[in-house]
């Protein structure tokens, strides 16, 4: 009996701590938003969204150009590193021999840890120098910030699908990769584009690959992916060296962009995966 008591003790202890330790966490979360939001919402407007950035010592001025060259650096990144980041992941969970599996995920595994600063010098040396600072540069380093996280996402699940299903395609004749692409793909498609999100919302935020490669900007909108892009995180950098204090709202506002960025993209995340689960009835 108090063997019994002893264990509901420890079973109901373990569960208030859980829930103090969830708390801390979402607590963490609200006070960093809330403080963004202090400090950047009275900059929110029209304009702040519909002007370029002002030149430096001038008032007014948005960051159009900022965000504008922000999504383009994103978009690229992600063309490049979703479908390398994907097709890896099959190759090591699906047609990868062994030894060659665990020497290409230790690759992974450092690349996931490598410092961004890291990946930017490397950028520089292997694209900017010689040449010049390009959206297409600072794409690349966005892109092999990526690749790691969306690799080790959808290799994770898809070593969750069910053996059965592979088995079951491959009794009936259907050669190998065509199992991959018409069974574990589609049966995985709600985890990748989960690990994708949580790329891209990496990637969004990067700052020091940035420095290297995608710093030196006019006041302008600029679409040209050969040119230097106007981007949110150097724009912050470069706002919090200033002595302005509106210069300091603005940035404030800019981290409340990219955090709304990254609610919007998790919130589509999780309803294009319960749309495929429904097509797919699960």
């Amino acid at each position: 009996m108090n063997r019994y008591r002893r264990r509901r003790l420890v079973n109901r202890l373990m569960e208030v701590i859980a829930t103090l330790a969830a708390l801390v966490a979402v607590a963490v979360l609200v006070i960093v938003i809330v403080s963004v939001a202090r400090r950047g919402a009275g900059a929110i407007s029209w304009d702040f969204f519909s002007k370029p950035q002002a030149l430096f010592g001038q008032p007014g001025g948005g960051m159009a150009n900022a965000l504008i060259g922000t999504i383009l650096l994103v978009a690229l990144a992600t063309a490049m590193a979703v479908p390398l980041g994907v097709l890896t992941a099959v190759y090591l969970t699906e047609f990868a021999p062994k030894r060659l599996a665990v020497a290409v995920q230790i690759v992974i595994d450092v690349l996931a840890g490598l410092p961004t600063i890291v990946i930017g010098i490397f950028v520089y040396a292997l694209l900017v120098i010689g040449h010049t600072q390009s959206g297409l540069a600072g794409a690349v380093a966005l892109a092999i910030i990526m690749l790691p996280l969306v690799t080790r996402a959808t290799q994770e699940v898809l070593l969750l699908v069910p053996p059965t299903l592979r088995e079951a395609s491959l009794a009936l004749g259907v050669r190998r990769w065509r199992t991959v692409i018409g069974v574990i793909l589609p049966s995985s498609v709600g985890g990748i584009l989960t690990g994708t999100v949580l790329a891209v919302a990496r990637a969004a935020g990067e700052t020091a690959p940035l420095l290297f490669t995608s710093s030196i900007f006019a006041n302008t909108v600029e679409t040209d992916v050969t040119k230097a892009l106007p981007n949110i995180p150097v724009l912050i950098f470069q706002y919090s060296e200033q002595a302005d204090p509106a210069l300091h709202e603005q940035a404030w506002a800019a981290a409340l962009v990219l955090m709304g960025f990254v609610l919007v993209a998790s919130l589509a995340a999780k309803a294009l995966l319960a749309r495929t689960r429904k097509r797919l009835g699960a």
